[in-house]
């Protein structure tokens, strides 16, 4: 398929102009009061530290950019039980409608499911996202750090942290993560998939590995395949794994998660 030269800004162009529409239907104070519950930012960082490993966030998604249509019987409420009741750590679910086939009701779907504690994914460049991750259940919401100038991440931080949302703070390369930790991010996610061009580049998570700062909690994203994946990248530091596609795809996405978190060959991992 046909991928646009600049996925990240066109993505990002396309959303500015859709929370512009959502927010003269609906009002962000009414978003705040209608939400279930407080978010529990606290519980889904401990959980990315504290439970059992290797922790997985395990994402529900129904389309890629890059691979169209990744499940036709896409069913979010039900992939997140499945993924819970295989130890997933957290659970990521995707909202983006136009490139991903997301959307807010498959955040509230799944909310309603489980328990464990969820990542609003998302190309957040609006404190009004951040009202409606609230509004549907997130946790936490992702903040993109080449999607964002530094004062927009320094502000979206503080305000998802006023609201009780975590955030995961996402980098590519090194630069990226210089900004992040600039910006205070506790919580950085390293992504070997670059956003602009879909490429994958896994030597991007070795990198970024040797620079990371102590006491920030590292998650790994994209190219996770394979347990002997975790145990390599837990050994480089990395607390916890983003995993996407490699489980969504599957014929049963529990059973894969359940596959990929067992022990690696050799590794002593138990």
């Amino acid at each position: 398929m046909t991928v646009v030269a600049d996925l990240l800004e066109t993505i990002v162009a396309a959303t500015r102009r859709s929370v512009e529409g959502r927010r003269r239907r609906t009002p962000i104070d009414t978003l705040l009061r209608d939400a279930p519950r407080p978010p529990g930012g606290a519980r889904f960082d401990d959980a990315l530290r504290q439970s059992p490993a290797p922790r997985v966030i395990a994402e529900c998604k129904r389309r890629s950019p890059s691979r169209g249509i990744l499940r036709h019987d896409y069913d979010a409420a039900a992939h997140a039980t499945a993924y819970a009741n295989a130890g997933a750590a957290a659970i990521s679910v995707l909202t983006e409608p136009t490139f991903f086939d997301g959307s807010l009701e498959h955040l509230a779907a799944v909310r309603a499911a489980v328990t464990a504690p969820l990542l609003r994914k998302d190309f957040i460049v609006d404190e009004y996202q951040l009202a409606e991750a609230v509004r549907y259940g997130a946790d936490a919401v992702l903040l993109i750090v080449g999607a964002l100038r530094d004062g927009d991440l320094r502000r979206l931080s503080a305000c998802a942290a006023e609201l009780g949302l975590a955030t995961l703070v996402e980098v590519h390369d090194v630069d990226e993560l210089a900004r992040a930790v600039d910006a205070g991010s506790r919580v950085i996610g390293v992504n070997s998939r670059n956003l602009r061009t879909l490429a994958v580049d896994l030597t991007v998570l070795d990198v970024i590995a040797e620079r990371l700062p102590s006491g920030v909690t590292a998650v790994a994203e994209s190219g996770i395949r394979r347990p002997e994946d975790i145990s390599r990248l837990s050994a480089r530091g990395y607390h916890a794994f983003l995993v996407g596609e490699r489980l969504i795809a599957a014929r049963d996405p529990g059973a894969a998660l359940a596959a990929l978190r067992q022990p690696a060959p050799g590794s002593g991992r138990v």
